[in-house]
């Protein structure tokens, strides 16, 4: 082997080596309530499409000394990217990119003594590489849940400047795997921040209602530092609360008390100011209360029976064409699925920007939450275990403080007959109940049998979680067998509630030609048949809790590709890529006010 090739051996073992301990920190909780320091805007930016910036060793950005000197990159003269945002939508060259862009963004800082400092993302889709002047200080791999790194020790006074590898490849064992329904958007597509805190600070908590209780306030207060045993108040001013507690040396303090709490729920989304005092720090959150459960086949909102009326969304302003991120594109989706007639939302099929989750909440509806463990995920990976752990920490660690969350679901059409698959789901619901037991769990299943017009539920990984969850595309994929009224079912468990997660069928706004009982039209009539049968077929339904169409409005997606009526576009929403309502939007919007 000569020289050269000796070097980029040792550059590779070196790098992955440094990679694999170096990777993210959990976020702290509530990145909004924290002096922070938005690093949002304009970042520059070099498009490297093969991949070549690694051994180029871009983050060093070094300049020419010599006459002699060149180097075959720099991020001046280059594009600049909008932060947050999606890369592929900002420049129509990179539309269809999947694989690496470089970010550089220079930041002021002034570190002070007994201050530390964090460098938090949102979200980078997919792998993210992090370097602060010229040094990596860390990577993380999962495209929608936040992550951070501490750079306390290695700021410096004045200017500093942070590189982000974004790779948004899709990965065999990634967690989606390689094809999903949805577009790819890659790069820095939620917020960042500089995070300030004191030397010992209130890195978590949980405030929330003990399971199966009305009155009964639970959780813990975790202290990060040096200082971790400390006098903790938890002060709720509209409750005439001041609870105290204390942390023990692992910076843990339980929290529990009563109190005659204004429950959350849609029609109610209260929410209580809530102060979390320590002797070196002070966080305020806003908190609902709320309680959710099953009992039998019901599901239990603050103890009364409570009806899902639900709707899927993916995490994309159709208006634009482009990544949802902003508090402003929460609103429009959540304002279509409010005067849809909804009360919950299945934030599908990746955990959604903080904002969604928020606003839902103060907004009265309930939300879903998803992990994207999707169809064909690859559980027999070796690394595959601890990425579901990971994501799921982060995801629940991000939201558990959040009343309007009541269900966590953990994976969305997987199959029986993937290696490992029963075994792996078996294993994420023990931790999820172990971490949270606070919501209800789920997977949503599609292979659920359909002969003489009936549906055979058989999947025994339901018995893992609390609610049956099916996606069922009768009058679409699947022809219906008989009268939809008619329809039997057979449930694998008859002491579940269960809930029709997906259903519906596509149709190009406008085209309102052809044969109107013939898919190929792709006609608004054809869809909305689809519709009158379903609500016909859901009297059927034993146990049925709720149901949720795919999809509220249609988005983008690559495998969609009928040059007429898909053009890249996924076309089961009720709301047309304009916001127009579809016939189909009628059929549902007159079932949730009668149900």
């Amino acid at each position: 082997m000569n020289r050269f090739k000796q070097l980029i051996v040792m550059f590779f073992i070196i790098n992955v080596i440094f990679l694999s301990h170096a990777h993210a920190q959990l976020a702290m909780t509530n990145v909004y309530g924290r002096d922070a320091v938005s690093l949002n805007g304009q970042w520059n930016a070099i498009v490297d499409p093969t991949g070549i910036g690694d051994w180029r060793q871009v983050w060093e950005e070094r300049k020419p000394e010599k006459k002699t000197d060149f180097f075959e990159y720099s991020f001046e003269g280059g594009p600049l990217l909008s932060v947050p945002g999606s890369f592929n939508t900002q420049y129509p060259e990179l539309t269809y990119l999947e694989g690496t862009v470089w970010y550089k963004k220079v930041f002021d800082a002034k570190p002070e003594k007994a201050k530390r400092l964090f460098l938090h993302f949102g979200a980078v889709n997919y792998q993210a590489t992090v370097y602060l002047n010229g040094d990596l200080i860390g990577s993380h791999e999962g495209g929608f849940t936040p992550f951070q790194f501490e750079i306390t020790d290695v700021v410096r006074n004045g200017k500093n400047t942070i590189i982000v590898k974004a790779n948004n490849q899709r990965l065999k064992d990634g967690l989606p795997g390689l094809g999903y329904d949805w577009f790819n958007y890659g790069g820095i597509t939620r917020d960042v921040h500089l995070i300030k805190t004191n030397a010992s600070f209130i890195e978590d908590y949980l405030i929330q209602l003990k399971s199966h209780s009305l009155e009964d306030v639970t959780g813990w207060v975790k202290v990060n530092g040096s200082l971790r045993s400390q006098e903790i108040d938890i002060i709720i001013p509209d409750l005439n609360i001041n609870y105290k507690t204390k942390s023990n040396r692992d910076g843990i303090a339980k929290v529990s008390f009563k109190s005659r709490i204004d429950l959350w729920s849609p029609d109610n989304p209260r929410l209580y100011e809530v102060i979390i005092k320590s002797k070196t720090d002070t966080v305020s959150d806003k908190i609902g209360f709320r309680s959710i459960e099953v009992s039998g086949t019901k599901i239990l909102l603050n103890g009364e029976s409570i009806f899902l009326k639900g709707i899927n969304i993916h995490e994309e302003n159709p208006l634009k064409s482009e990544k949802a991120f902003s508090e402003e594109d929460a609103i429009l989706l959540l304002s279509w699925a409010k005067e849809l007639g909804c009360n919950i939302v299945r934030l599908a099929h990746y955990p959604h920007n903080e904002y969604m989750v928020k606003l839902a909440e103060e907004m009265g509806l309930m939300v879903w939450e998803e992990l994207p463990v999707y169809q064909h995920i690859e559980f027999s990976s070796p690394s595959m275990k601890n990425k579901m752990d990971v994501m799921l920490r982060e995801m629940i660690r991000r939201d558990r403080n959040r009343a309007g969350v009541i269900i966590w679901s953990l994976s969305n059409e997987t199959y029986d007959f993937t290696p490992k698959r029963n075994e792996m789901l078996a294993d994420i619901a023990k931790k999820t109940r172990r971490i949270d037991d606070t919501r209800l769990i789920t997977s949503v299943i599609n292979n659920q049998g359909y002969e003489n017009n009936t549906v055979n539920v058989w999947d025994s990984v339901y018995s893992h979680f609390d609610i049956i969850s099916i996606n069922e595309y009768l009058g679409w994929y699947v022809p219906w067998q008989g009268k939809p009224e008619d329809t039997e079912w057979k449930l694998v468990f008859n002491d579940k509630p269960v809930f029709i997660s997906e259903f519906g069928g596509e149709a190009l706004f406008g085209s309102n030609f052809g044969a109107k009982d013939e898919a190929a039209y792709w006609s608004e009539e054809y869809q909305e048949k689809i519709y009158r049968d379903q609500v016909k077929m859901f009297a059927s339904v034993p146990n049925l809790v709720g149901v949720s169409p795919w999809l509220l409005v249609d988005y983008r997606s690559l495998g969609r590709m009928h040059p007429i009526y898909q053009k890249g576009w996924n076309r089961k929403g009720l709301l047309s890529e304009k916001g127009e309502r579809k016939k189909a939007w009628h059929i549902m919007n007159k079932y949730f006010s009668e149900n």
